[in-house]
């Protein structure tokens, strides 16, 4: 393996909600063979919200704190969400274009790795499946299949697991509505835009719905437990360990 040390990103909403996120991505890390993985403590804010909100000097300024803690160059930085992993990647070196710090930003931006991503490519993992045979469903957020390109990897992770019946959606490219601010500005047009979203994975008849963002597991989770759906909103990361560790 090349690397044995990685940072980790852990985000803010797995911080604040999905904490058991957190412990199952960094377990699968070390299962797969890393053998530090470094979590510093002064981490906060990807900076997306703010970015997205056209608050850029917020955003600026979260995003240099970032950078300045994640500093050793030689170490990627691994992050459990395909929306953070893509603003990291594709918004930091425009965040700080003409700035002192660019090219800080892009060295940066170059050592982000989404969690499948990294499991996928650099640790070249197979898992063997060890729970009775389910039916799954995929939602993938909208900067996970926009910006940071994740999707290919989830999959391929979930389709290593034999007793797993990964069915598309028939809309997976639509949002679920969550969108950060978005969700908070236009609560109408959000739940809507969930509404259908749960009718699409509600199509499938699986009994539960898995991706890489927490965000839209917490949109399209509270969603469904509102409706009294009997299906679960699971983080990729939670779910691998539960197949193929628990």
């Amino acid at each position: 393996m090349k690397y044995k040390s990685v940072y980790f990103f852990g985000t803010c909403i797995t911080d604040m909600i999905f904490s058991k996120t957190g412990l199952a991505s960094i377990r699968l890390l070390k299962k797969a063979g890393i053998e530090e993985i470094i979590f510093p403590k002064g981490q906060s804010c990807c900076g997306q919200p703010a970015y997205n909100s056209g608050y850029t000097q917020d955003a600026y300024d979260v995003a240099a704190k970032q950078i300045e803690l994640f500093s050793k160059e030689s170490i990627p930085i691994v992050v459990p969400s395909g929306s953070c992993a893509g603003m990291m990647q594709e918004h930091y070196p425009e965040l700080f274009h003409g700035t002192s710090m660019y090219q800080q930003a892009v060295s940066f931006s170059k050592r982000v790795y989404e969690l499948a991503t990294f499991l996928v490519q650099e640790c070249n993992v197979q898992y063997k499946d060890t729970k009775a045979p389910i039916r799954i469903t995929w939602h993938s957020s909208c900067h996970a299949l926009r910006e940071s390109h994740c999707i290919e990897d989830a999959k391929s992770l979930l389709r290593q697991l034999e007793n797993v019946e990964l069915m598309e959606l028939e809309r997976e490219y639509e949002c679920c509505g969550f969108g950060g601010t978005f969700s908070v500005k236009m609560p109408e047009l959000s739940v809507a835009m969930a509404n259908a979203k749960v009718e699409d994975i509600q199509n499938t008849n699986a009994l539960r719905v898995i991706s890489s963002d927490s965000a839209c597991l917490l949109n399209i989770g509270t969603t469904m437990e509102f409706q009294n759906i009997p299906i679960k909103a699971q983080h990729i990361a939670d779910f691998l360990w539960e197949r193929v560790y628990e």
